[in-house]
């Protein structure tokens, strides 16, 4: 009898688990953003998202290279990382500093104006060494930009659409925020704040800012998402979504990744509820696999769009098309494009 008893409590203990596990998974998912998830892919056909503007057939975070990106296929989502001045403008750049991109040497960006870099008419066409991704210029030398084929190219070498024109003939000057939403009035967007700290709280502020003051003929709202790899900036988004701004798009930085995938491996997603509209991902880090349809799939459920980073290689574009990427960042729209056509059409 004890037996019995034992084993009829075993059964009971394995069904309560069962069903409350069944429940889990069935239980709706909380949604990301409410409403239709532009970031999305879209008739099956990851987007195309070039990687500050396509940076190895353009200066990156230039004008010039979001127009080439536009040129092959005026559906791209442009991503770009943006810094504050220290007269308060919202200007585009990777690094806190000028030096990898200009002739300027100890150029932090909150130390340098906008209008010295308007005035000096200073050139963004460089490529040169530094010492780490935020680092200062440590050779003095002062390289050129050239492309994946190993060619320089000039503003007068982008295909702009009618009505156009190249800003110089020769040098690629630097480029606002507020251009690009000007210029590209109805592209989809992906801003990264570089900033952090102090200074990535006046960033923020200035990038809201400027929002606001363009969303009502530009629809700011509807089709920028902002990110940053800095806790303290995600921090703010989330603050600035449940108090002021409830229409701010935005996707996490690295732990919040790591925690919807854990909860993908074991199947009960339902427990995330973060309300962010993409996750920009690599392929893979170490012995994690992300780049697998049942991980975009969950994702999908949230309503959460999944876009993977940097990918140039034609074999691993070709994969994340097959998966059902949402999105794929590159450096090389061009290649992108004529890999999906290829694929797709």
């Amino acid at each position: 009898m004890p037996q019995n008893r034992f084993l009829r409590g075993l059964i009971t203990v394995v069904l309560v688990i069962g069903l409350s596990w069944v429940a889990i998974t069935l239980w709706p998912r909380s949604q990301g953003i409410e409403g239709d998830n532009p970031f999305m892919a879209k008739n099956d056909r990851p987007n195309i998202i070039a990687h500050a503007g396509g940076n190895w057939e353009f200066p990156d975070n230039t004008l010039e290279a979001m127009y080439n990106a536009y040129s092959v296929d005026d559906t791209v989502i442009l991503e770009m990382d943006v810094a504050l001045t220290a007269d308060g403008v919202v200007v585009l750049t990777h690094d806190t500093t000028f030096d990898r991109k200009t002739t300027l040497i100890n150029a932090p960006v909150h130390e340098t104006y906008y209008s010295d870099l308007i005035a000096d008419e200073i050139d963004f066409g460089y490529e040169n060494p530094i010492d780490g991704p935020n680092g200062f210029n440590v050779t003095g030398e002062h390289i050129r930009y050239t492309n994946y084929a190993g060619e320089e190219v000039t503003p007068l070498d982008v295909t702009y659409p009618e009505g156009v024109e190249a800003r110089h003939d020769e040098k690629f000057l630097t480029t606002t925020l507020e251009e690009i939403i000007t210029a590209f009035p109805e592209s989809y967007m992906i801003v990264e704040l570089k900033q952090s700290g102090e200074q990535g709280a006046l960033l923020l502020d200035a990038v809201i800012e400027l929002f606001d003051e363009l969303d009502s003929e530009y629809n700011v709202y509807e089709r920028i998402t902002i990110a940053s790899f800095r806790r303290d900036m995600y921090d703010r988004y989330v603050t600035l979504k449940e108090t002021t701004h409830p229409q701010l798009l935005f996707s996490p930085q690295e732990d919040k990744i790591t925690v919807f995938y854990a909860l993908h491996l074991l199947r009960i997603t339902t427990f995330f509820n973060e309300e962010i509209s993409s996750f920009q991902v690599p392929m893979g880090q170490g012995n994690i696999n992300l780049a697998t349809s049942n991980f975009i799939n969950q994702a999908n459920k949230h309503n959460i769009a999944i876009h993977y980073w940097t990918i140039n290689d034609e074999d691993d574009m070709r994969k994340l098309i097959e998966i059902g990427a949402d999105g794929i960042l590159t450096d090389r729209p061009t290649l992108l494009k004529s890999v999906m056509d290829d694929m797709l059409d």
